[in-house]
């Protein structure tokens, strides 16, 4: 199925269903359709284009955990990512429809004194993409906050783009050390 969907047999557009690879088991995914949640005023929807395998992913798989986070139940991985805008909130005025982002891949509250100071890498609420209980990006799309949506210059594949999200970990890491 191509972009935006098919036509069907009297010209109506026909919605394509959002897939994604679900993790059931150790070892086993399964490819099944992924319900977006509704696009609040301030979030993206994202058609994922390069969704890179963490070592973080692979422990799932093998293990159904990676530290002290446990699958319990059916979860989508993936979570260095990066895509195309789709859909934009109504309140979202940094992006476009078309806009090539890379997504950060950490959710923060938005609201403790770390995020309004910037700093919302050490955000004590962070959930994380592909991590339970919040599903991952491996799937034809996601939505997500504007605010973790960062633009791709031109020269910046979206295959490196999804690789920036390691960097920018590893940076943040490196910083909270010193």
């Amino acid at each position: 199925m191509g972009k935006g969907g098919e036509v069907s047999g009297d010209g109506a557009k026909v919605e394509e269903e959002n897939m994604a690879a679900w993790l059931v088991a150790v070892n086993t995914l399964k490819i099944q359709p992924f319900r977006l949640p509704p696009l609040g005023p301030h979030d993206v929807r994202v058609r994922m284009k390069a969704v890179g395998i963490c070592g973080s992913d692979v422990h799932h798989l093998k293990t159904m955990r990676c530290a002290h986070f446990v699958v319990k139940e059916p979860m989508v991985i993936g979570h260095e990512c990066a895509g195309v805008i789709e859909e934009v909130g109504c309140d979202v005025k940094s992006l476009v429809v078309g806009d090539r982002v890379a997504l950060e891949p950490g959710i923060s509250c938005g609201h403790c004194k770390y995020c309004k100071g910037g700093r919302y890498n050490l955000c004590r609420s962070m959930r994380f993409f592909g991590s339970p209980p919040v599903n991952g990006s491996l799937a034809n799309q996601v939505v997500h906050p504007a605010n973790l949506c960062f633009r791709l210059p031109e020269n910046v594949s979206l295959e490196e783009g999804q690789c920036v999200s390691p960097v920018v970990l590893g940076f943040m890491l490196a910083v909270m050390l010193l």
